[in-house]
């Protein structure tokens, strides 16, 4: 069965995180999107997993299920199009690792996935005798990211740990302000162990194929969404039982199983090249070489971005390509495209929403809008959207890359005076 899996999500529990980051929303907006396994995010946090306890029961082998006295209302007030679609959880967290080593101070986020409650429970009883676990969704540990591994693999034989967006510079294993320079610097004898690991926004897997050491892991990317409607902007499709035990052989393995992934244009993640946010300084690899790494507006260090990064790492040219690999389909969020059409700069004004509500009853889940349903379909229902989705599914967009904090801009249409004149497809 094809699955559409987002791991690493948070909850409202996590910083900077919406007060609409509950169970009730993810399920809401997995069925809209067509997500078909949502990672719960932030098990560690004890308020949190015990929402998690009250309103998840089992489901298929080692997933979860909202219970139907939460689901009916939700189900009721959708339409018929996505109503029916099955929305499953799996138990997963993210950890952030500030330690020592190499004389360097390393910031290293981790996803953490476990079977059960019962395994959560105890690596939750362990962690909190190193750390402070209550006070945010996604926990702070003085901790060395290969003892977090040790106490993963520990905790249940099919516990899981991925490396989080690795290439992020503040907070990753490959980062420019804090990472390492290969996975078994980070890892040391345990490096075996990591299976599988995280593109992040500002990646997609081409990048990571140029590192000969990440071609034979699994890549999986996912949201890490902080409010509900983000959810599903990255996502991992696999072909396996809906089971914990499968999904996870799956990504250890990487076969068949792992069809590909789900990307956001990684121009528009927000470290995709260097600079300075408070200069609007936007800077190639080539310019922040030429100008040794600072702004030169102010002649501050400016954050070097995950391009520049990859290219110092990298094993391979940037015109790399493996002779056989994964799929990767590049979306654009819908709400985004509808913005664009609409004129509006947020994703979150009334026209935006009401126009995005429209399309899904009509059409279906967002992800089928955007992946499957033929493009002459799309255009009949409405043409200018038709030919935008077209465009974004063949890569005929413009870029502004992002930078230093600063997400990018992708978009599928010079200005609207195009829409007069798009094709009858």
């Amino acid at each position: 069965m094809r699955l559409i899996a987002d791991f690493h999500i948070h909850s409202h529990f996590s910083r900077a995180t919406s007060k609409e980051m509950n169970i009730e929303a993810l399920y809401r907006w997995g069925k809209i999107k067509g997500i078909n396994v949502i990672g719960t995010g932030d098990f560690t946090h004890p308020a949190w997993i015990s929402e998690l306890k009250e309103k998840l029961e089992p489901s298929a082998q080692g997933l979860y299920s909202l219970k139907k006295k939460y689901a009916k209302s939700i189900d009721d007030s959708l339409p018929e199009s996505i109503s029916n679609k099955e929305v499953r959880f799996i138990l997963t967290a993210e950890i952030s690792t500030i330690y020592s080593k190499l004389g360097k101070v390393r910031k290293v986020h981790s996803i953490i996935i476990v079977p059960s409650f019962d395994v959560a429970d105890k690596l939750n009883e362990y962690l909190a005798t190193i750390g402070n676990i209550k006070s945010d969704g996604r926990p702070i540990l003085g901790l060395d990211a290969k003892e977090l591994l040790k106490i993963t693999l520990d905790s249940h034989s099919n516990s899981m740990l991925i490396p989080a967006h690795i290439w992020t510079p503040w907070f990753s294993m490959f980062g420019s302000k804090s990472g390492f320079d290969s996975i078994e610097e980070c890892y040391d004898e345990l490096s075996c162990h990591i299976k599988a690991i995280e593109t992040g926004l500002s990646s997609d897997p081409f990048m990571n194929w140029r590192l000969n050491s990440l071609r034979n892991l699994t890549i999986v990317s996912n949201s890490d969404a902080h409010s509900p409607a983000k959810l599903g902007r990255e996502a991992t499709i696999l072909d396996c039982a809906t089971s914990y035990d499968e999904i996870i052989a799956a990504l250890r393995s990487n076969d068949d199983r792992v069809v590909g992934t789900i990307e956001f244009y990684p121009q528009e993640g927000k470290y995709f090249l260097d600079g300075h946010r408070k200069c609007n300084v936007r800077m190639m690899p080539s310019e922040t070489i030429k100008n040794k790494g600072v702004c030169p507006k102010c002649g501050k260090p400016v954050v070097v971005g995950v391009n520049y990064r990859v290219n110092e790492l990298a094993d391979e040219s940037d015109s790399f390509i493996p002779k056989s690999h994964k799929s990767v389909q590049y979306i654009i969020p819908l709400a985004e495209i509808l913005a664009e059409i609409e004129g509006v700069k947020s994703v979150s004004s009334k026209r935006v929403k009401k126009k995005y509500d429209e399309v899904c009853a009509n059409l279906g889940d967002e992800f089928s809008i955007l992946r499957d349903i033929d493009i002459k379909d799309l255009c009949q229902y409405d043409n200018v959207l038709g030919n935008a989705i077209n465009r974004m599914r063949s890569g005929d967009v413009f870029m502004e890359p992002g930078y230093d904090g600063v997400f990018g801009v992708i978009k599928v249409f010079k200005d609207a005076s195009e829409y007069d004149q798009l094709p009858l497809v």
